[in-house]
């Protein structure tokens, strides 16, 4: 999942999912509230959640502590991943402190986002969580 207001950017990360091969589906929200609401209506398990921060509606720290105060959600087990271009000392606190599970800067190139997004997958799918075991 991405929750990402801007198009353009929604565009670069399905163009570098696409190239790196990533077979999930990937589905875009505008803002955190369509995104809650899916979450909180959907019985499919989302492998990753990468959301920015600033967006309308609800933003992307909203919406990572809706979903810890969920026990629906919060036993999903969600991975949740920031990645924005608004990075400061103080949004990285809060973020850390809500314990979310990684903080990216957006690379400024296409193949560094490429590359980001490289590692937060392939960390994300060797990495052993809640989600590793369902179904087994």
């Amino acid at each position: 999942m991405s929750i990402e207001d801007d198009q353009d950017d929604q565009f670069l990360i399905k163009s570098v999912f696409t190239e790196l091969g990533v077979e999930n589906e990937l589905l875009f929200f505008n803002n955190g509230k369509l995104a809650l609401d899916y979450l909180c209506t959907t019985q499919r398990q989302p492998f990753l959640i990468l959301c920015d921060v600033n967006m309308p509606i609800m933003n992307g720290l909203e919406l990572h502590q809706a979903i810890a105060e969920s026990d629906f959600l919060r036993k999903k087990a969600i991975p949740f991943v920031f990645l924005t271009t608004a990075a400061n000392a103080t949004l990285v606190n809060q973020a850390y402190f809500q314990s979310v599970q990684g903080f990216y800067q957006k690379a400024n190139t296409y193949e560094d986002l490429k590359q980001q997004m490289k590692s937060i997958y392939e960390y994300w799918q060797g990495c052993l969580h809640p989600n590793s075991y369902l179904g087994q």
